[in-house]
């Protein structure tokens, strides 16, 4: 372990650990409830826990024999009482953990160490590479997109009282903390009603206003402060997105009214930033002639704002032009004072413009074949035998369409609110300028129609091509469409109508590149692999054809969903591979764990700038893999899929998770306004299924399959074929394999068997328990044969020790919430008709919170 990773975990274990166990007493001692003794007895019951694991007995024999022994309870419901209320406790101790991470973030993570601007800035002044920069920056950017993927479960009052709590505890207030304590003991956890879109807009709304706004701020006043002529001012380095309230794929009631209003709630939200730093501008700048200036500024955005019908045509370049003429006269008559504050308010507006956020719309792809059936059956603007049309003569037809359809005619009302939204995004451009709504997505993206399946709908929604400002997104998920997009790309590249709309959008195009049904379809390794060969392919077509390409990445929270250490795969991406932008969505523990407050944030978005700019700048021939290594890779893939497809193939699999884990309770959770899975079928399917329930199904397993099945045996098999010392060389040469592996560790660290071991012996599970087990012990082999560590995450000391630690608090909730999967197990098994059961059902709903709560990127 180096000094600095050294320093870090001191400063973690005094700031954290030391701390949770000091405010932790506290916090246990308070007597919420009818129960003093609640805090006392969950102590016990954790470590009843750890020697019950030890001991390899199962969770029914440790919570029987805890109440046996530490209550007088005999009957299930009052049992079923006390667990809930271990539950609220061990809620409540998570989010006391979260808030004393936030607030010793700063001791924690050197600022202005490795990947931060400010190493960037030494590297570029030392190596003499500002001309370097500044052509880089004249293009590059970081997207950050906000998405409404449901995997916070955090209600908006208890989000709040963790922000105030990691300011009490950064101050060390320690009446204002007890106080938060007790306000926190009493503040539900559980949402009573399933969240609308626009209440998951809300949500992510005041990340924008109270974190991003100010961080990507910071971030690019110092970038101007440092290389002034290097940042550009039309790119400013930052951007947002935004999914929740255009987000339509599977999720029925996102509306073409919710979608307007989300786009009004975004715009409203940055005038409103503004309009207080205008504000707070005016106590500064009293200058004679400045403040004529600021006051009819402040007018504008306050009549935009407070007054209803008042929404008028303001622009960006109308804000920027009166500050503008503010800086010229601080500087021309009144000595540069102040300056630096008007600067920070247009490099805000720079990057937020009266959009906040780039609001993405996104529609999967059999809706909109399904939408033009229909409006050839039932509209003359399409011929009535369009369905029978081949993919070409369709294309064809779709790129040279005269005349709009009528949503109206449509009876599914899916269908008909697409064309809705397609044709309100004009009205969203004329109101938050044209970024506030540029682009759609089309997820399950499989063929050149569907691409131009979009375009022809933008036709009939009344747009003109000359006029169509949008770009079209096609997004590549299964591996099978992963190792299709080359040809879907090349067929729309040549195509004479997309190649005229590419030129009207500079000759770029944005691909989505979706990490969590891939892995959910292909495995860890070939998921990964399959991503990487996908950009190199079309990275090489694009180039072909004079297009930048832009990959857009869908990232999740775990490793196996595109998580981790996420900035190091950027960092790790060869010459072959498009560094163009960097794009990629921050999906809901992500958005609180990693960005949640401006340090966190400022510091996150940094190294993602960082690991961009420098592939670049002083990339090495290193980053790029060689033929043998790309060849290593495809076998490891392979060999690693084999394995998973074993898995995925057995019979008992969607009922182990059905009945194993809480995956059935999903869609009670009240956590998000999307259902868990695509479809109207009763039956499950792991097709159908979204990536974020399987995924997390087996987080709070604590199997985490996702994130590692397959390597062992990969790594075994190649060693059986005498590769093992050119892994050895891959894993010490390529910093993209060694990230893999590492994100591989964080899954593993995460998983704990002992709390399912129970199962190994079960007649219809116990095989496939074996079958996981068996491929994390194997796996666990070979990494520490291959690291030469004999701990998961070794060089990762703070997050091992923060996991360690986490896993710890919630091992009580693991323990009840398997408890109760298995007494609902049997109450099913004797078909009996029991009024505990529903408690039962309501006791492994609310494990999930904590469970997911702790994991921070369990899902």
């Amino acid at each position: 372990m180096d000094n600095s990773s050294n320093r870090a975990l001191q400063q973690f274990k005094s700031e954290v650990g030391l701390r949770f166990q000091l405010y932790n007493s506290l916090f246990t001692s308070l007597p919420f409830h009818r129960i003093e003794k609640t805090g006392i007895l969950l102590s016990l019951l954790s470590n009843n826990c750890d020697e019950g694991y030890k001991k390899h007995l199962s969770p029914i024999r440790i919570i029987d024999d805890f109440i046996t022994k530490h209550t007088s309870y005999t009957t299930e419901k009052e049992k079923a009482d006390l667990l809930f209320r271990f539950v609220q406790y061990v809620e409540r101790q998570v989010v006391l953990f979260d808030a004393l991470e936030d607030a010793a973030y700063a001791e924690v993570h050197d600022l202005n160490g490795t990947g931060t601007l400010k190493h960037l800035e030494s590297e570029v002044i030392q190596e003499n590479k500002q001309k370097e920069l500044a052509e880089k920056l004249k293009e590059f950017s970081v997207r950050l997109v906000l998405t409404a993927h449901p995997t916070q479960f955090y209600p908006g009052p208890v989000l709040g009282i963790i922000n105030d709590l990691s300011n009490a505890l950064a101050d060390n207030n320690a009446n204002l903390i007890n106080t938060l304590l007790q306000q926190l003991g009493k503040t539900p956890f559980f949402k009573k009603q399933k969240p609308t879109p626009y209440d998951e807009a809300i949500s992510l709304i005041w990340y924008l206003e109270n974190v991003f706004y100010g961080a990507a701020g910071k971030i690019l006043t110092n970038l101007r402060t440092q290389f002034p002529d290097a940042v550009d001012k039309n790119n400013p380095v930052i951007r947002m997105g935004f999914w929740p309230g255009g987000d339509m794929d599977g999720n029925p009631f996102v509306t073409s009214d919710i979608t307007r209003q989300v786009a009004d709630a975004l715009r409203g939200g940055i005038i409103k930033c503004y309009y207080l730093d205008v504000r707070k501008l005016k106590r500064r700048l009293t200058f004679s002639g400045i403040d004529i200036l600021l006051n009819e500024l402040e007018l504008k955005l306050y009549k935009n704002l407070f007054i209803p019908g008042a929404k008028t045509q303001l622009t960006r370049e109308e804000i920027l032009n009166t500050l503008e003429e503010i800086r010229r006269i601080i500087i021309e008559q009144h000595n540069g004072l102040f300056l630096h504050l008007v600067n920070n308010l247009i490099n805000k507006i720079q990057i937020f413009g009266l959009f906040f956020a780039s609001l993405d719309i996104r529609q999967e792809s059999s809706v909109h074949g399904k939408i033009l059936n229909a409006i050839a059956e039932k509209d003359k603007v399409l011929p009535t035998n369009y369905a029978n049309l081949t993919d070409g003569e369709k294309i064809d037809l779709l790129s040279s369409i005269k005349g709009s359809a009528d949503p109206g005619l449509l009876e599914d009302t899916v269908q008909q609110n697409t064309l809705k939204v397609i044709a309100g995004v004009k009205e969203i451009q004329q109101y938050n300028g044209p970024e506030g709504c540029n682009r759609y997505i089309i997820s399950q993206c499989n063929s050149a129609l569907n691409a131009m399946e979009v375009y022809g709908l933008f036709l009939l929604s009344g747009w003109k091509k000359e006029e169509m400002n949008m770009d079209i997104v096609p997004l590549f998920e299964t591996v099978e469409d992963l190792t299709n997009a080359r040809e879907v790309m090349q067929t729309l590249y040549t195509d004479a109508a997309y190649k005229k709309h590419l030129k009207l959008r500079k000759n770029r195009q944005t691909i989505m590149l979706g990490f969590s049904d891939g892995t959910k379809d292909g495995g860890y390794l070939m998921a990964n692999w399959s991503i990487y060969k996908a950009k190199e392919e079309l990275t090489e077509i694009s180039r072909a054809h004079k297009i930048d390409v832009i990959f857009f990445d869908g990232r999740g929270g775990p490793p196996s969903r595109g998580g981790g250490k996420t900035h190091k795969f950027y960092a790790s991406m060869g010459h072959h591979i498009s560094n163009k932008e960097i794009q990629l969505t921050i999906q809901g523990q992500t958005v609180s764990s990693n960005f949640g407050i401006i340090e966190s944030a400022q510091y996150n978005i940094e190294q993602l700038l960082n690991a961009g700019i420098s592939n670049d700048l002083f990339s090495t021939k290193q980053l790029t893999l060689d033929e043998q290594e790309e060849t290593l890779l495809h076998q490891l893939s392979q060999k690693g899929f084999d394995a998973y497809k074993k898995l995925k193939d057995h019979p008992y699999l969607a009922d182990y998770l059905l009945q194993i884990s809480p995956l059935r309770f999903y869609s009670e959770t009240n956590i998000g306004s999307r259902p868990a899975r695509r479809g109207a079928s009763s039956g499950l399917s792991l097709k159908d299924l979204r990536a974020i329930p399987f995924a997390g199904s087996w987080s709070q397993l604590k199997q985490n399959v996702t994130g590692y099945y397959g390597v062992g045996s990969a790594l075994q098999q190649m060693e059986k074929e005498g590769k093992w010392p050119q892994i050895q060389k891959l894993y010490k040469n390529s910093l993209f394999f060694k990230t893999l592996l590492d994100n591989c560790e964080m899954a593993m660290l995460k998983s704990f068997f002992p709390l399912t071991e129970f199962l190994s012996k079960h007649e219809h599970f116990g095989e496939l328990w074996n079958m996981i087990y068996e491929e994390y012990e194997l796996t666990q082999e070979y990494l520490r044969r291959l690291t030469g560590h004999t701990e998961l995450m070794a060089d990762y000391p703070v997050d091992q020790l923060s996991i360690q630690m986490r896993e710890r608090i919630v091992l009580p909730l693991l323990t009840i919430q398997q408890y109760g999967l298995t007494k609902v197990r049997e109450l099913d098994e004797q078909q009996m008709q029991s009024p505990m059961k529903a408690i039962y059902e309501k006791l492994i709903m609310r494990c999930s919170f904590g469970i997911i709560n702790a994991g921070r990127n369990s899902a």
